[in-house]
């Protein structure tokens, strides 16, 4: 079994549903976001770009890649990350976690996360905290690998919900993507969703040069004929925007 997660681009609308509900499911503490979602093609955040006369804008959400070969493991002094052998999913164990951050220096998509300290509670409408997030500690073969209350200085990222995944239930996010833009499932298993959702699809990954074997696919997004409505003389014309390379 290797659980893995595909993002089809010509879904995502960039609406960061993603990052709401994995940050409210998984009890982040103020300032920790395990998925981010990003613009491609402009060094600038919300930017469009001109593709075949159009303005266009893209959108690539990012998150622990689950690297089968994973640095942040390699280096990891004290075993806290690790992938477990069950479904290929990279954890981390918080009771193990130092907070050294070495694990932040080796990962080449920048997706760990630290806590500085106490983890800050977030703070309702009315200025009081409030509780949010799965209620219950979750280990993985004795492992504490999800707890709503975060200990002081650990490191943090996605888990493709592990305390979901363990009952048969999707990632939070692929349950709530509006646009169903994220499919989760057994990439062994030919009959799983993902398997059926990648075939005969153009697909990459993130920092293939990194040879990490990274466990989340983007479908890249199709040819798209869109209405020019404003011309460039001020006509109305009809443009098709360029494949996407990646």
């Amino acid at each position: 079994m290797r659980y893995a997660m595909a993002v089809d681009l010509s879904r995502c609308i960039g609406c960061r549903t993603c990052a709401v509900v994995c940050k409210n499911y998984n009890s982040q503490p103020q300032g920790i976001w395990w998925n981010r979602v990003f613009t491609s093609g402009t060094p600038e955040y919300d930017v469009a770009v001109e593709v075949g006369d159009q303005l266009r804008m893209e959108f690539v959400p990012v998150s622990c890649q689950h690297c089968s070969d994973a640095p942040c493991e390699t280096v990891c002094p004290t075993g806290a990350t690790y992938i477990d052998s069950k479904t290929g999913t990279v954890l981390v164990d918080y009771d193990r976690c130092i907070g050294c951050r070495t694990c932040a220096s080796a990962c080449p998509y920048g997706v760990r996360q630290f806590n500085w300290g106490t983890p800050a509670e977030m703070v309702g409408l009315d200025d009081t905290t409030y509780n949010y997030g799965y209620p219950y500690d979750y280990r993985d073969d004795g492992k504490l690998v999800y707890t709503p209350h975060r200990p002081e200085g650990v490191m943090e990222k996605c888990t493709f919900c592990a305390q979901n995944v363990a009952q048969g239930l999707e990632p939070a996010c692929c349950s709530a993507c509006p646009g169903n833009a994220r499919i989760f499932g057994d990439m062994d298993d030919p009959n799983s969703a993902i398997r059926k959702h990648l075939e005969g699809k153009e697909v990459v990954q993130l920092g293939e040069k990194y040879n990490t074997h990274p466990n989340v696919y983007y479908v890249v997004s199709h040819e798209v004929t869109q209405v020019n409505r404003v011309g460039k003389d001020g006509d109305t014309s009809t443009a098709t925007t360029e494949k996407k390379e990646g």
